[in-house]
Formats: C-alpha cells, structure tokens, sequence
C-alpha cells in the first residue's frame, strides 16, 4: 500500500483544467521542517510537492483554496517520464489527491468567496 499525507500551504492559487472532460486541479504544497543543529542553531528545510486532484475534489479546491491556505492532503505519489522536444527525458513526481481538508478558512484569491467550506473532502474518481 502507498499512500502520502502532507500538511502544509499552497504556494500558488489552484489552476483548474480540463482532462477529456474530467476536471484537474494542480498546485502546489510546502511542507517546512525545522530543527536545532548539533550548535542549537535553528535550522529551516521547505520542500515543494506538486499536488494533482480530479473530478469533484478538484472544483472543491479550485472554489476554496488559494495561495497560502493551510491544507491537509492524503494521496499517492506517482511519477510521470515525458521526452522533450530535444529528446532529453524529464521525471516529475506528483501526489494525486484522494482527500483534502482546509485547516483554516477559505483564502481569498482565484475568485474564492471566503465563506466556509467543507471541512474535508474526498475524491470520487478513482486512482
């Protein structure tokens, strides 16, 4: 069983898309870790995931959802390999997003209307 959890804030507004008339959200999550070095000295690591949901899930994250949320998302990584137009071969890891849940209000930005959604939502496509 695979399965990512990650709790975090969006880096950019959600992009909504059409997949053969599935939506797709994209957008991004960091995750920040901090700890004190062998020093005490306070040290800092963000890490970015790129963040995938799909049909409902994604309209949801689309409408409440916007740069800076606080968000909770559980899926699973999957990789994509696609070959430029120069022929060099690219990777990008995504978490395809199962279940979302806002840990704080709804942001304003991307035409999000800052009333309150739903606490947690999942996803009704299947991965």
């Amino acid at each position: 069983m695979q399965k990512t959890t990650l709790i975090g804030n969006l880096g950019n507004d959600p992009e909504l898309r059409d997949a053969n008339g599935t939506p797709v959200c994209l957008f991004s999550v960091a995750t920040t870790e901090r700890w004190k070095d062998q020093q005490g000295n306070k040290q800092e690591k963000t890490e970015w995931h790129r963040i995938v949901a799909w049909g409902n899930l994604a309209n949801i994250c689309t409408e409440y959802l916007g740069k800076g949320s606080k968000v909770y998302i559980e899926g699973k990584n999957k990789t994509r390999k696609w070959t430029d137009k120069n022929n060099v071969e690219h990777y990008i890891t995504e978490i395809h997003a199962k279940e979302m849940e806002m840990l704080g209000g709804a942001v304003s930005g991307n035409g999000n209307s800052g009333h309150g959604a739903p606490p947690s939502y999942q996803n009704d496509v299947p991965f």
